[in-house]
Formats: C-alpha cells, sequence, structure tokens
C-alpha cells in the first residue's frame, strides 16, 4: 500500500499488506515456501479474515509463519498478543506452543475475534489462550503492580494502536524475561516513515506516522534490549531484553 493514498494491488490471495515492492516477488515468496507449508487451520483463517473490509489489518502469511518457527526456536511457553483481530498470528502462536503452554490474548473487538474462534478451536488449540475483552493499558498495569507477573512472559506480540506502543512498552519490558522476546508488528507503517514531510496520504496514515517515527527512535536507544527490524509484511521489529 502507497503512502500517497494510493493502494497498492493486493495479491491475488489477499495478502495483508507488505512492503515488497513487487508483487511477483511477495507472490513468488507465498507459492514457493509459505502457503505450500501453512497449516489447513491457518489457511482457513486467513480465507476467513479476507472477507472481512479490514482484512489488511491481519499479519500476514509469511510474518505468521516466521513467528511460528522463531517461538518453536526458544521453546516459548507463556506469551501475551496485545491486538488479536481474527486471530491469525494468534493461531499462528497457539499452533508453536507446548499443549500446556498460555496465551494472554487482549483486543476490544470480541466479534473480530470470534470470527477466528471456530477454527482455533477445531485446531485443537483454544484451551492455550485466555481472551480478555478490555483496554491492554488496565491490564497491563494490574500486572506491573502484581509483582509476581514480572519476567515471566517468553514473548509477547504486539499489534494495536500505534500511538500507544511507546506506553506498552514502558510495561511489558518489565513483563517479559530477560532472554526473553517483544515483537511490534508495523514498525515500518505502511512505508511513511521514510515519506517526506509534505507526502499526501491517507488520514490514519499521517496520524500514526509520527507516533511510529517517535517510537522507533526509542526502541533504537533502549539500552535494555536488542533489536531488528524486520521487512516482514509492514514491518515488524523483534526485541530481546537483555537486562
Amino acid at each position: 500500500m502507497a503512502v500517497n493514498g494510493e493502494t497498492k494491488p493486493k495479491s491475488t490471495l489477499g495478502e495483508p499488506v507488505c512492503l515488497l515492492q513487487s508483487d511477483a516477488l511477495l507472490q513468488y515468496i507465498l507459492e514457493t515456501s509459505v502457503h505450500p507449508r501453512e497449516p489447513d487451520s491457518l489457511k482457513a483463517l486467513r480465507e476467513v479474515t479476507a472477507t472481512h473490509p479490514w482484512s489488511t489489518m491481519s499479519t500476514s502469511a509469511h510474518a505468521g509463519q516466521f513467528l511460528n518457527m522463531l517461538l518453536k526456536l526458544v521453546n516459548a511457553k507463556n506469551t501475551m498478543e496485545i491486538g488479536v483481530f481474527t486471530g491469525y498470528s494468534l493461531l499462528a502462536t497457539a499452533l508453536a506452543l507446548p499443549d500446556d503452554g498460555k496465551i494472554l490474548a487482549i483486543d476490544t473487538d470480541r466479534v473480530t475475534y470470534e470470527m477466528g474462534l471456530p477454527i482455533i478451536e477445531k485446531a485443537g488449540v483454544a484451551h492455550k489462550i485466555e481472551f480478555r475483552e478490555d483496554l491492554a493499558m488496565p491490564i497491563l498495569d494490574q500486572m506491573i503492580a502484581d509483582k509476581k507477573y514480572h519476567g515471566t512472559f517468553d514473548f509477547i506480540f504486539v499489534d494495536a494502536d500505534k500511538d500507544n506502543y511507546i506506553n506498552y512498552h514502558k510495561r511489558i519490558i518489565d513483563l517479559v524475561k530477560v532472554g526473553g522476546l517483544i515483537g511490534y508488528d508495523n514498525t515500518l507503517w505502511l512505508g511513511s516513515v521514510v515519506a517526506p514531510p509534505d507526502a499526501p496520504m491517507k488520514p490514519h496514515v499521517q496520524y500514526y506516522k509520527d507516533f511510529v517515527l517517535e517510537f522507533n527512535k526509542a526502541l533504537a536507544v533502549d539500552s535494555r534490549i536488542e533489536i531488528c527490524m524486520l521487512p516482514l509484511g509492514d514491518g515488524m521489529t523483534l526485541c530481546r531484553r537483555i537486562n
């Protein structure tokens, strides 16, 4: 999707926003290494999500594949997701966790979550998920106040309101364990982070742009974490807590 208000053509498989400049290259990645390996449940959820008018909000299939492998590599067991939508990244996470793994999933919209819930239940992983229909900030503040949650999460994934990213980070840095990971989605924000100040763009892109820029600057100088910004989907920044 371009920053000048023009929508970049989506792939024929209805993928969400991706910053790859060539649709053909994205299609190659999907057809070669993503869709042939995609579990049936994730495929079904991707197809259901494509019917939603805001389907581009979903985590892209190749980003979901990355998260699934990452969580297996670090042997994650206790995770959190802030911003769920229909649950594609949530399901990718649930499939990666052991049977006794847990995900605290927070979103203000139960309706979109329940679009994907039958597929999650059919996949046999719904027991790993505790869904909370609420604003994330009050929940995080409660967990910060209760010291027993400090340093207990192996992985936290954030794909919610960009104007609160820095506020989320201030809290979840204490909740993830040393050596644990935090993933922030949309950190390249449709490419707007490098757009000229006078570049025309859709109002919601313009509104969140400065928040994303300030957040990226804050992560870059945060001595408590190591970071890696990945050009997956709409940009994903992976943080590893080091102290």
